[in-house]
């Protein structure tokens, strides 16, 4: 089968006819404000950043403008048990590639058991291999990768690595790879040294600043890993230490 050219999402940006509120959520958000500075890698591309610096929102954003429900899922899936939704979708312009992918899927963390759940409800859990809810978290996230995703997609991914093991992380980066090669894009929110270390992906930064593309190595992911790895003992050490320099427990002994 010929696969489709990619990419199949080229660039975001705030459309110049929106009416957006800079002081109030989410166009506050230094890197919402900075979204037309993001140009997507044809494979992997990377949202990095400290926890409420965007990434999230601007992911989401992304999804609904491109007919995906809030919660996850395909684009058939309109499930929401929450309104949570932010109107940057609505502010969105998306400057997409030709043609358009054959597959797509959201996957979000935080209500991915929403989804397993209504996949039940719906008899549908056989296309995950079977029903999501008689597996680990971490396994049920594995067969979206190894069963639900088909290829020549473009697939969406908030921190992924919520329920996977070190080795899952693995795991799952052979699988993204292994789409990858198959013709798909992806964009990943993520904290996981793991899964950024895929090669030649495109790392955009997410901070007070706005965004900016970094390399793997300048990752603040990657340097305090590294660091506590090689260091943990005297890094445990200075954590756990008091403001008096005392360790932490020392009254109890």
């Amino acid at each position: 089968m010929r696969r489709r050219t990619k990419p199949y999402l080229i660039r975001a940006s705030l459309r110049p006819d929106a009416e957006v509120d800079f002081d109030a959520y989410p166009f506050n958000i230094a890197a919402v404000r900075d979204v037309d500075q993001i140009d997507f890698h044809p494979n992997v591309t990377f949202f990095v950043g400290e926890n409420g610096s965007g990434k999230s929102t601007v992911l989401e954003a992304i999804a609904l403008a491109l007919g995906f429900g809030p919660e996850g899922g395909t684009r058939n899936v309109r499930l929401q048990t929450v309104d949570s939704v932010s109107p940057l979708h609505q502010a969105l312009r998306l400057a997409r590639g030709t043609p358009q992918p054959r597959d797509g899927y959201f996957l979000r963390a935080e209500s991915f058991f929403n989804i397993a759940s209504y996949m039940d409800e719906i008899g549908l859990a056989d296309s995950y291999g079977g029903s999501l809810h008689a597996r680990s978290h971490g396994e049920a996230f594995m067969a979206v990768l190894l069963h639900k995703l088909r290829g020549d997609g473009l697939y969406l991914f908030d921190e992924p690595e919520a329920a996977l093991s070190p080795n899952r992380q693995l795991a799952a980066l052979r699988a993204i790879h292994d789409l990858v090669e198959a013709g798909s894009q992806f964009v990943i929110a993520t904290h996981s040294p793991i899964l950024l270390a895929y090669p030649h992906a495109r790392i955009v930064l997410f901070d007070a600043t706005g965004v900016s593309e970094t390399a793997y190595e300048d990752t603040e992911h990657y340097a305090v890993t590294q660091d506590f790895l090689n260091h943990h003992a005297r890094r445990v050490q200075q954590l756990l230490a008091d403001d008096d320099g005392n360790q932490a427990g020392d009254d109890f002994q």
